[in-house]
């Protein structure tokens, strides 16, 4: 199966920029992948597909301010970086603009001198260890010099940092939002929880390698990332649980469902686990647990178009992109949903 074949044309301004005001007054595409019917919705409506005993996954996983503005000690020349995965020691792996100046033992100033990095190695495509000195809490100071790592269509930084996370994001660590879930609000979770549909927490903490872009031609050539996930023993107990009773279990976006589809034995039986995925997931893919996913609308080309595509096909997956954009859909992070049934 070729790259190409998961083309679509898009209109730039049919890229999101922004989110709105209200979360879940997003448009929702409804694909009934047996049929391939399309159909047109406002997203607090999803409830009108959910029923009792169903389960869904969520992802918790909660967005560092991983990009950092800050100068090389020295010369102040502007260097931006930005944290990848924590490692040992208070290093981390990271990616830094211009990197052919960020030599080994290079230092770097953040916040006046509130953040110092120093390069400590070299490792693949080029991103620098990094190990940071400083005093006080990581995380707060992170959060006071830390910007949001937007994808490169995003244009601008966001006024509100949180308009970046989903309303239960808990456990930090990802570099990108699990963005599907931007579309719910604590009353339309409540709402669901009401109707008798369980909701099961696991994380995955995004890395940028997803949304790495296939450059081969054949796309089982394409190597992903390994991403860290973790499922505890209640969201294995309600999931099993769906699935023993013949309900749906239902993926809030492609890292709720990678995430499952990690975890999960022959049989499609989870049980409390943590590890690391690179799992791709292309059309042929037979899945084990998940049966309905909610998900953003995708980049051309991408790895997450393809597993969409896994799930529902992919010419009824690239008709309904179609319909999308004639439909003027919002599309990417701060887009528009579609829910696959």
């Amino acid at each position: 199966m070729k790259r190409q074949d998961f083309y679509y044309e898009l209109p730039e301004e049919l890229i999101a920029q922004d989110p709105l005001a209200d979360r879940e007054s997003s448009r929702l595409l409804v694909l009934n992948r047996e049929s391939g019917v399309i159909s047109h919705h406002v997203f607090r409506e999803i409830t009108e597909y959910l029923h009792e005993g169903d389960c869904l996954v969520i992802n918790d996983t909660k967005v560092l301010p991983a990009r950092l503005i800050g100068s090389r000690e020295g010369t102040n020349g502007k260097v931006e970086i930005l944290l990848l995965k924590r490692k040992e020691n208070n290093i981390w792996e990271t990616l830094v603009k211009p990197g052919r100046k960020a030599k080994v033992g290079t230092r770097l100033v953040f916040g006046e001198g509130l953040l110092i990095g120093q390069v400590v190695d070299i490792v693949e495509e080029g991103n620098r260890l990094i190990q940071f000195t400083y005093e006080g809490i990581f995380e707060e100071i992170l959060d006071r010099l830390g910007q949001m790592p937007l994808p490169p269509y995003i244009t601008h930084q966001l006024a509100d940092k949180n308009r970046y996370q989903t309303v239960y994001a808990a456990h930090t660590g990802s570099a990108a939002a699990p963005t599907a879930g931007l579309h719910f609000t604590p009353e339309l979770l409540k709402k669901i929880e009401d109707m008798g549909v369980e909701i099961a927490k696991v994380t995955l903490h995004v890395g940028l390698g997803t949304f790495r872009p296939v450059k081969v031609d054949e796309i089982t050539e394409h190597h992903m990332h390994s991403e860290f996930y973790q499922i505890d023993e209640e969201a294995a107990a309600k999931i099993n649980r769906a699935k023993e009773n013949g309900k749906r279990v239902i993926c809030v976006g492609t890292t709720s469902c990678r995430t499952v589809e990690s975890a999960a034995d022959e049989k499609g039986r989870l049980r409390a686990l943590s590890g690391w995925t690179d799992i791709f997931i292309y059309p042929g893919y037979e899945f084990k647990v998940l049966d309905c996913i909610i998900t953003n609308f995708h980049l051309p080309e991408s790895t997450l178009i393809m597993l969409v595509s896994a799930l529902a096909g992919r010419e009824k997956v690239m008709e309904a992109y179609e319909e999308a954009v004639r439909e003027k859909y919002r599309f990417f992070s701060f887009g528009d949903a579609m829910f696959i049934q």
